[in-house]
């Protein structure tokens, strides 16, 4: 239960998610009863800093048991309570972390961050730690979203097959047929991460111009695709292997590699190539083509990531403000709703998710102390 009568209809919830991408925390507020989407509330962002980034950066990799992430964990805690209390009204908080590390066959996954230490602070329910149980009962424990677009689906009314697509540090792709029940339903959802986004292009305009991304696709407008290197690309195994199926932001570290002799502007044009080349491959596996696909992430400001996706799928591809929503905060509103969900022993994920053998909620509840 939430409070003493709201077990049941619609709460204001508050989600937080600080992406793969280290630019900051996004926060946002979702009318909703886990099922049903109402209403959308205020959105907030608390940006980090570039020394707070560099710690952030320095913590990736590391699992539980590291001795040097005390700094880091003080970070992303003080940042998401500064964020999050700034906001009135919130009946429950969902609490992603910052993942650090994602092994689902190996060691787990590891989300930094304690959310009683939240609930203390901001005096509600938090919802933490959402993606362990996905993980132990044999998931990839993401994506996590797409029980969200399923719902976003069905308040949009509609009637045909259709996909989001987040293009954050990795890309990650959700096919929804909304016609559909409910998202945990066989044949409702197919989800999986689709490859590297904009990990790598941020990470090469940092070593190479000292900025923290490719504004507006400037510079990859400069450049041009090298053929041969976007071919070794798509040789990696992961393209061939079927969903549901995830990665860790570092997975594709090596394909810096690809791009090391070309000129800057090459290089980034290359990046954005991957990345738009690693969705194409990734739409051969839906099982019916979508109707539409609407991007989310600070990949659909990219015009030229935009303009390649367009040029190679042949569906309406679109952002996802086109139909009214707000694609900076999808996936903090995803975590206020899957909050809910967990709450309300709701399913968050599902085999056609994560591969989890069966439905699963998942998510630790932290409560204050009275």
């Amino acid at each position: 239960m939430l409070k003493a009568g709201k077990a049941s209809g619609p709460v204001w919830a508050l989600g937080a998610m600080s992406g793969t991408s280290l630019d900051g925390v996004d926060a946002a507020m979702v009318l909703t009863d886990g099922d049903v989407i109402f209403d959308f509330g205020e959105t907030g962002y608390r940006a980090y800093s570039p020394e707070e980034e560099a710690v952030l950066r320095d913590a990736l990799g590391k699992w539980p048991g590291a001795n040097d992430l005390g700094r880091a964990q003080d970070l992303v805690e003080a940042a998401h309570i500064e964020a999050l209390r700034r906001f009135s009204g919130v009946e429950i908080v969902g609490f992603h972390g910052q993942t650090l590390a994602h092994d689902p066959k190996g060691r787990g996954t590891h989300q930094l961050g304690d959310g009683s230490t939240l609930a203390e602070a901001l005096g509600v329910p938090v919802v933490w730690d959402f993606r362990s149980a996905d993980v132990e009962l044999g998931g990839e424990g993401a994506p996590l979203a797409p029980f969200f677009h399923f719902a976003l689906a069905k308040r949009m009314g509609a009637q045909r097959p259709l996909a989001f697509l987040n293009l954050g540090g990795v890309g990650n792709l959700t096919w929804i047929d909304p016609v559909r029940d409910r998202p945990e339903e066989a044949g409702a959802l197919l989800a999986f991460d689709t490859g590297p986004a904009n990990a790598p292009i941020n990470d090469l305009m940092a070593s190479r111009r000292g900025v923290a991304f490719d504004e507006d696709g400037k510079l990859a407008l400069q450049g041009e695709v090298a053929q041969g290197a976007l071919e070794l690309f798509l040789d990696e195994p992961y393209f061939r292997k079927m969903p549901p199926k995830s990665l860790d932001r570092n997975e594709f570290a090596d394909m810096l590699s690809l791009v090391a002799e070309l000129e800057d502007a090459d290089a980034v044009a290359t990046l954005t190539g991957m990345a738009a080349a690693a969705v194409l491959q990734a739409m051969e596996h839906c099982p019916q083509a979508p109707e539409r696909l609407l991007v989310c992430g600070g990949g659909r400001k990219n015009p030229v990531m935009m303009a390649m996706l367009r040029a190679a799928l042949d569906c309406v591809v679109d952002p996802v403000e086109a139909v009214g929503l707000d694609g900076d905060m999808l996936e903090a509103q995803a975590f206020a709703h899957l909050a809910v969900r967990v709450a309300r022993g709701l399913p968050t994920s599902c085999p056609g998710t994560t591969g989890v053998a069966a439905a699963v909620s998942g998510g630790t509840i932290s409560r204050p102390q009275a």
